[in-house]
């Protein structure tokens, strides 16, 4: 449809003849008539695209996706040779247990989950999976109040305040990592304590959607993560792209280089979401733990709720759980 344009008025045809009457040249009705056309076409501009060049014009190093390349670029790397989902130490996987701890995240709820993978060959492996605060995040495309956003490290949050519960974010991710308060979560009485804010998303707020933050209110003060913390292998490396540098709490490594010369890979990456996860092939091996190795995972736990609705991470309060 094409664009609507107002016509003049006569009140407005009676204004200019006033002015001219009262000795306006040329140069100067010229100059404001471009000025007043320029106002119309800002306002027959949708506000979204007047805010956005506002917003670019804040910054002029600022890159074309929004974002501060001085700032922090945090990503994620998971050591699969590391990792054998605790089983040799006959514990639930530490990394989850420390991010329950860490969040009070609700009963059932695992921001950092571990899988175990079957190869087709043969044997398995332990895969922990955050959310992959992708760049190019589909549950930030689609949520129609801007409740999922980005920050300029590149942590993908969710603000409570503003989430209406619509669970499109859910439906959108390819990961199925983020979870739904179905009825009022279940948290430890010291959770009430807490200060909100959506960098530590405390406390859990019913019919909101929830995720892993990567601890985004500690990285910010130069704190490790839950995960990585939390971890006795050492599996979990949090890292700065913009620094080219990892670290797991033991060692720093060059990122660059440190995914290249172990083969490093991400998760549907040909979907085109650019996660910021990167995985590096094993199956525990560094701490004895064999593809046919028998032993069960030990299932997490929680000190606080029993709420059975909050195990289910899909779109609707039944069916289809993991």
């Amino acid at each position: 449809m094409a664009p609507e344009y107002a016509c003049p008025t006569r009140s407005g045809r009676t204004k200019v003849r006033e002015e001219k009457q009262q000795g306006l040249d040329r140069r100067q009705f010229i100059k404001r008539s471009v000025g007043a056309a320029g106002l119309m076409a800002v306002l027959a501009t949708p506000l979204v695209a007047v805010l956005n060049r506002a917003k670019a014009s804040d910054s002029e190093s600022a890159e074309p996706n929004g974002r501060d390349p001085t700032a922090r670029s945090w990503c994620m790397v998971i050591d699969l040779k590391k990792c054998e989902g605790c089983v040799t130490i006959d514990t639930p996987p530490l990394c989850t247990q420390a991010c329950i701890s860490m969040h009070y995240v609700p009963n059932g709820q695992e921001w950092i989950q571990v899988f175990e993978v079957v190869q087709t060959g043969g044997g398995r492996y332990f895969m922990p999976v955050p959310c992959m605060h992708c760049e190019s995040a589909p549950c930030v495309n689609v949520c129609p109040v801007a409740a999922t956003y980005h920050t300029k490290e590149g942590i993908v949050l969710v603000d409570h305040n503003r989430c209406i519960g619509c669970r499109m974010c859910m439906a959108a991710c390819p990961y199925q990592r983020r979870f739904f308060n179905w009825g009022k979560p279940e948290l430890p009485p010291e959770a009430a304590l807490a200060t909100y804010s959506p960098e530590f998303p405390v406390p859990a707020v019913v019919g909101t959607v929830m995720k892993c933050v990567l601890c985004a209110n500690m990285v910010r003060v130069g704190k490790l993560t839950a995960c990585v913390t939390g971890c006795p292998m050492k599996a979990i490396y949090i890292g700065d792209l913009n620094e080219d540098i990892a670290s797991n709490g033991r060692e720093v490594v060059k990122l660059s280089t440190f995914l290249d010369e172990n083969s490093a890979y991400r998760l549907k990456e040909d979907l085109g979401t650019q996660p910021r996860v990167w995985y590096l092939p094993g199956h525990g091996q560094e701490f004895g733990h064999k593809s046919d190795d028998v032993r069960e995972m030990l299932p997490v736990k929680w000190d606080w709720g029993n709420d059975p609705r909050d195990l289910r991470n899909n779109v609707w309060p039944w069916g289809g759980d993991k």
